[in-house]
């Protein structure tokens, strides 16, 4: 049992790196996706609030929440 928790840790230690490193990415897509959109100005609105809340979060360690209205936005986008 201690070795199942022990790995748990582990691999959750090396999680939290890798999700940091994916808003930056989604950031860029979307800052591409944004120049190259059809979308409605409502639409586009609503995708620069998630990205600037997404922002926000990944720059305060928050990256979960920060993945989710990347994600968000990136639907919006068809991305």
């Amino acid at each position: 049992m201690k070795k199942i928790v022990l790995a748990s840790l582990i691999a959750l230690s090396f999680a939290a790196p890798a999700l940091a490193n994916h808003c930056p990415m989604d950031m860029k897509k979307i800052e591409a996706a944004m120049k190259t959109t059809m979308a409605d100005d409502a639409t586009k609105k609503k995708v620069m609030e998630l990205y600037n809340k997404g922002k926000a979060e990944h720059e305060s360690g928050n990256h979960e929440a920060s993945m989710k209205d990347l994600g968000e936005a990136m639907k919006l986008l068809g991305i």
